[in-house]
């Protein structure tokens, strides 16, 4: 995992590769918690029965459901320990190239992209992309921002 300390080391990694984080399977437990936390019980999600019977071949997991892992799985890649705040300011682009079928595990890759400086710090891009095992195409391809105010 990469730590970042300073400011200067991130600018140092623009274009990097920085990591891949460990697999984590999605569960059925876990899209079903997303449906009702987020109230999107569509049926190719958690209707186990329809689903098998669907394009699938089973449930898949929301696509915001595998964007939302993003920051939990990036733990395992990097750490961004400058000073002052760190705020999620939105993303650039999402694609969702490939269903990720429930019960298949996912990992996070993370390349640092850019590094703007702005008058109350700095705003970092990364690409995230979320790659399902044994797939040709990634479940998640996104591209972040985080805004890092000077501390």
């Amino acid at each position: 995992m990469r730590v970042f300390t300073e400011i200067k080391e991130l600018a140092d990694a623009v274009g990097q590769e920085l990591g891949t984080s460990d697999w984590l399977e999605v569960d059925q437990a876990r899209v079903d918690a997303f449906a009702e936390a987020t109230g999107d019980h569509q049926w190719i999600h958690v209707d186990t029965e329809r689903a098998a019977a669907g394009p699938f071949g089973g449930t898949i997991a929301h696509g915001y459901l595998t964007l939302s892992l993003i920051p939990f799985l990036g733990q395992g890649v990097l750490t961004l320990d400058t000073p002052g705040a760190k705020l999620n300011y939105g993303l650039n682009k999402v694609r969702f190239p490939s269903p990720l079928r429930v019960g298949k595990r996912i990992r996070l890759t993370v390349t640092v992209v850019a590094l703007t400086e702005l008058p109350a710090g700095h705003q970092l891009t990364l690409k995230q992309v979320v790659e399902i095992e044994g797939e040709a195409k990634p479940a998640c391809v996104a591209e972040t921002v985080v805004l890092l105010l000077a501390g």
